[in-house]
């Protein structure tokens, strides 16, 4: 079962996200109180708030967490116009805080000309590089140099995505066959623009993002958007809170290289950016409302959704690529209970994950729902299961290794192999 804890917030205002750290062991909100807070999970699960400081003269729309590699570092965006980057810094021996941890401005990025609406740390093996977007319509790449002096950042890209902008997703693959990537989705509320989710890849011969594809089917605002982690996929699978849920794939084409033939000598150039075929794999409009944030785990196997019902919704595939509702949660952390037909509880257990995100909903907004990050699973293990559904996960062609052969090559019987007992070492 899920059980779910309050906190008194304490927020002036509305409460528009939360963002975990990548361990899961620290939190961040902020408000149209135009305050942040940082919270600490406790010894004893207990989050107590650590850190509160007014950070912008507007409602502050969104907070985001670096990866522990560059030290302790958020960044926050804002109604006015700016993006700022903290750093928690602990008190020298010669001041009067010695000890004691507290957070500073390092900067204020100030290209924008109308509400930077989210920000994003690029993944980590890009460096330490932040994304903003804008309702101008305009995504922007900075760049630290000196990842010890978080005071300059230099702007590096400027796209222009002709749309208002109202999320932003990296791809999480390390791939190297897999450029870097991100999406953009747009709140525009205009019905003549459709495709209001953009994909763009970056290219390295001309060493900037191209648009690679624009989900024309996308018509509605798109409140949030989230790319699943890729666990060695070709694909991609994203999420998108529209006036529903939505998950796409998108399926690489690769480009065709072009032969040139030139008096002495033969030359090969590609097509350009790589295209995309995006196929819809599951759509839900269960929330009958605006759906405002999705979020996955860590495996990709879990995608929670909330919405202007007040409800957390969690979705999981079946080995059929069947996608259902397997856990309904109101916003105060208690089951929904009703004549629906629809589940009254969480029905899968998803091993720590049960732990560590029964603090998401803890006296946020179920419109701000999101999982801490987890260490991955084994395969093989007793989390086994938590691995991605067969519908995210390519197959060979290879003849498989029967488990039999492979661990008990000595053990020759016409009787069927029972399992061993963990104790067993063998």
């Amino acid at each position: 079962m899920f059980v779910a804890r309050s906190i008194a917030a304490d927020h002036k205002d509305l409460i528009h996200d939360v963002s975990y750290d990548f361990h899961g062991r620290r939190m961040a909100t902020c408000s149209s109180d135009q305050s942040v807070k940082v919270w600490d999970k406790s010894e004893s699960g207990e989050w107590q708030c650590t850190a509160s400081w007014k950070t912008h003269s507007g409602s502050v729309w969104r907070v985001t967490w670096a990866h522990p590699e560059f030290g302790q570092v958020l960044a926050s965006c804002s109604f006015d116009r700016t993006a700022a980057v903290w750093e928690e810094i602990v008190g020298e021996s010669n001041d009067k805080q010695r000890g004691l941890s507290h957070w500073i401005k390092r900067t204020t990025l100030v290209d924008s000309r109308t509400s930077v609406t989210d920000v994003k740390f690029a993944p980590k093996h890009m460096g330490l590089m932040l994304t903003t977007c804008s309702a101008d319509g305009v995504v922007r790449i900075y760049e630290a140099p000196d990842v010890m002096n978080l005071s300059q950042w230099s702007l590096q890209h400027e796209i222009s995505c002709k749309l208002s902008c109202s999320c932003i997703s990296w791809n999480p693959s390390s791939s190297r066959a897999h450029p870097p990537m991100f999406a953009v989705g747009s709140d525009d509320n205009s019905a003549a623009y459709g495709g209001k989710v953009q994909i763009y890849e970056y290219n390295e011969n001309t060493r900037k993002y191209g648009k690679a594809e624009t989900l024309m089917t996308v018509t509605d605002a798109v409140h949030d958007i989230a790319f699943a982690p890729n666990l060695g996929r070709s694909f991609h699978v994203l999420a998108i809170a529209t006036k529903d849920v939505r998950i796409f794939k998108l399926i690489p084409i690769r480009n065709k290289k072009v032969i040139l033939s030139l008096p002495g000598r033969k030359e090969s150039t590609s097509t350009g950016p790589t295209k995309f075929e995006g196929q819809i794999v599951a759509q839900f409009d269960n929330h009958n409302s605006q759906v405002w944030r999705v979020s996955w785990n860590i495996t990709s196997t879990l995608l929670a959704s909330s919405g202007d019902d007040g409800c957390v919704r969690l979705w999981k595939a079946n080995y059929m690529d069947n996608w259902k509702c397997t856990g309904i949660l109101k916003g105060d952390g208690s089951p929904l209970t009703g004549s629906s037909g629809q589940p009254t509880a969480m029905s899968t257990v998803v091993g720590s994950s049960v732990q560590t995100s029964q603090n998401a909903l803890n006296g946020m907004s179920a419109g701000r729902y999101f999982f801490p990050p987890l260490d991955p699973p084994r395969a093989g293990t007793r989390y086994g299961h938590l691995l991605p559904p067969s519908s995210l996960i390519e197959h060979c062609d290879a003849e498989p290794i029967q488990p039999q052969q492979q661990l008990l090559p000595h053990r020759l019987s016409s009787r069927a192999l029972l399992p061993l007992p963990e104790a067993e070492g063998q």
